[in-house]
């Protein structure tokens, strides 16, 4: 009989990565909360919460981890037409929640939804704390996409997004990757494959090439939330 973890309440510690189930792939450890100081002593060894509402916590280390290089993006030609035609403006930490709430929201692909209101809880109050960020994509004045995530040091790593015009979320993201990019971010996680991820330059590393690369460059100076939030996010050339 397989034998999962139960985190101890009274700390912040979690299994060794390399301790995660091959099946269900990179199944980690039950239990816990989600505390802004659980999440982040997760993230900082490449460890994320993703269970279903009413659903005892689930924490996961997948391996191979999808990821994108922030010099490797992939634009499509559609996606540069979009892009360079100017259709959506697009803006950094305005509506954090917001932008959670959407991501919620029933999807027409998919039955329910892992974003329940304690992860929305949680998360808002790493971001009240300068570590979780959100991207919003206007048309007009109406939000019509947007992606959310942690960053640490010179790691963002991806949460969620969601579209409700065409091509919306791909173009908050690629304007995410070029702004990590002139931040000097090193690496974009992305948690899990699919084909969304992968159109976008997406790849797979192992399970010890991300840890090292966590070891290497969460610790480095970070962006000031601040400046985040007054970016003003440029045209695409």
């Amino acid at each position: 009989m397989i034998s999962i973890p139960w985190l101890n309440p009274n700390n912040h510690e979690f299994p060794d990565p390399a301790q995660a189930l091959d099946d269900p792939e990179g199944l980690l450890a039950v239990g816990g909360d989600l505390s802004p100081e659980r999440i982040l002593a997760a993230y900082y060894r490449g460890i994320f919460p993703w269970f279903n509402p009413g659903d005892p916590i689930l924490w996961w280390s997948p391996s191979p981890r999808t990821v994108v290089f922030p010099d490797q993006l992939h634009i499509s030609k559609s996606l540069r037409k979009t892009l360079r035609k100017g259709t959506y403006r697009v803006t950094f930490d305005h509506c954090f929640r917001t932008v959670m709430t959407a991501c919620a929201a029933p999807r027409a692909y998919a039955n329910g939804t892992w974003i329940s209101e304690d992860i929305i809880a949680g998360y808002c109050a790493l971001h009240e704390r300068g570590f979780a960020h959100s991207v919003e994509v206007w048309r007009g004045n109406e939000l019509v996409g947007g992606l959310y995530g942690m960053a640490l040091g010179q790691i963002f790593f991806g949460e969620s997004m969601f579209s409700r015009a065409d091509n919306a979320s791909k173009v908050g993201f690629a304007h995410l990757v070029r702004q990590l990019r002139a931040w000097d971010f090193q690496l974009i996680d992305c948690q899990v494959a699919n084909e969304h991820l992968f159109s976008l330059g997406a790849v797979e590393i192992p399970r010890e090439e991300f840890q090292r690369m966590l070891i290497n460059f969460t610790d480095k100076p970070g962006v000031n939330s601040l400046i985040w939030s007054n970016m003003t996010v440029a045209a695409w050339e």
